[in-house]
């Protein structure tokens, strides 16, 4: 396993520039994913750290060493993509040992390597058969075999687990992480999934444009969006404009329509700098809703429900306030709310954050 830096990475095609200039960083045998929505660059890095694109400009390195001008066969990568890439005519066996053949490794040492490949990702015995003889998920895992039968420095994933169908993916999601920890490997994983990346990753890179957004843990990422395109895009958000009224060593006081006064803990405010008015990040599912009045002493208003989106365990109301509509959902084994209900929207300031209005 190896570090991967980008330094000043960029990419163009022609007049479009796919990736503006980026210093990222894969730490060593940490599972990282790329995230964000189509066009948006991931997969272009994913692409150029295999060598399958050139950069337009900066620096690749893995395990300290340069290796833009290095050819894909000698930069020791596992590559799995999202339709496996599986010989159809060729034994689970040979599929898996195809990497090694052009490495010289010895039939006896291949058949060996390949038993334990299998055995990494739980489908022992299955060395004679054929890709089509298995199923979708079955599948993922012969591509991970062979991708780690080579004993990469590091493991890139395109979007592996978009053909699998919702429960599939899920499973998979499980058993590609708990493959990674038993390899070791740095993986580099690239989904626009958001919960993909939440359930799987270390630490998460959110992109948007050709830049990098948002570099963080998932709960870090998650809980202290840096800019409104990473809030509202992991996850369902409130965001609302307020003004800073006040500022004291540990907290900073909003001015927030409807709820009136609400004091965050200063931790909550680490985006907003010295800016006199921001937007405040209410998670949907952080706002809690009341038949009748709210508990004395709660940050709450009240309003309208406009709208009931039914989710089996969840459902997501919307609650019109003044002019303003927000989501919030909760757990059905609470009281249901029909539309026209009239309740009492609770907000937690532990659970918001905020930002500076952007430029």
């Amino acid at each position: 396993m190896a570090r991967v830096e980008l330094k000043q990475i960029t990419k163009s095609f022609g007049i479009l520039k796919a990736v503006h200039e980026s210093d990222v960083v894969f730490e060593e045998g940490t599972f990282t994913t790329l995230l964000g929505p189509s066009g948006c660059g991931k997969t272009t890095i994913l692409r150029m750290i295999s060598g399958l694109e050139r950069p337009t400009g900066g620096d690749i390195l893995i395990g300290g060493k340069r290796i833009n001008d290095v050819p894909i066969h000698k930069r020791n990568l596992g590559l799995v993509f999202q339709n496996y890439a599986l010989f159809p005519h060729r034994t689970i066996a040979e599929n898996i040992a195809f990497g090694l053949k052009y490495r010289g490794v010895s039939k006896t040492d291949a058949a060996q390597k390949v038993r334990e490949a299998l055995d990494i990702v739980r489908l022992p015995g299955v060395e004679d058969r054929y890709p089509s003889q298995l199923s979708g998920g079955q599948q993922q895992r012969i591509a991970m075999a062979r991708a780690i039968v080579i004993e990469p420095d590091v493991l890139l994933l395109d979007e592996p687990l978009s053909a699998l169908d919702a429960n599939l993916r899920e499973e998979m999601r499980v058993e590609l992480k708990a493959i990674q920890h038993r390899v070791g490997v740095t993986t580099i994983f690239v989904t626009h999934d958001q919960s993909e990346a939440l359930a799987m990753s270390d630490r998460i890179i959110v992109m948007s444009d050709g830049r990098v957004e948002q570099v963080g843990a998932p709960a870090e990422v998650y809980n202290n969006p840096a800019s409104v395109f990473v809030a509202n895009f992991l996850g369902a958000s409130n965001i609302v404009d307020v003004d800073v009224k006040g500022r004291g060593a540990d907290d900073v006081t909003l001015e927030v329509p409807h709820f009136g006064a609400v004091t965050l803990r200063a931790s909550r405010a680490t985006n907003l700098g010295d800016a006199s008015k921001g937007k405040l990040i209410m998670r949907a599912e952080k706002l809690h809703l009341a038949e009748g009045a709210a508990p004395e002493g709660t940050v709450s208003t009240r309003g309208v429900v406009e709208a009931v989106d039914y989710q089996g365990q969840l459902a997501r109301y919307f609650v019109r306030i003044g002019e303003t509509q927000l989501q919030a959902m909760n757990m059905i084994d609470r009281v249901p709310f029909a539309e026209g209900d009239e309740v009492s929207v609770v907000l937690n300031p532990d659970d918001c954050s905020v930002l500076a209005n952007e430029a």
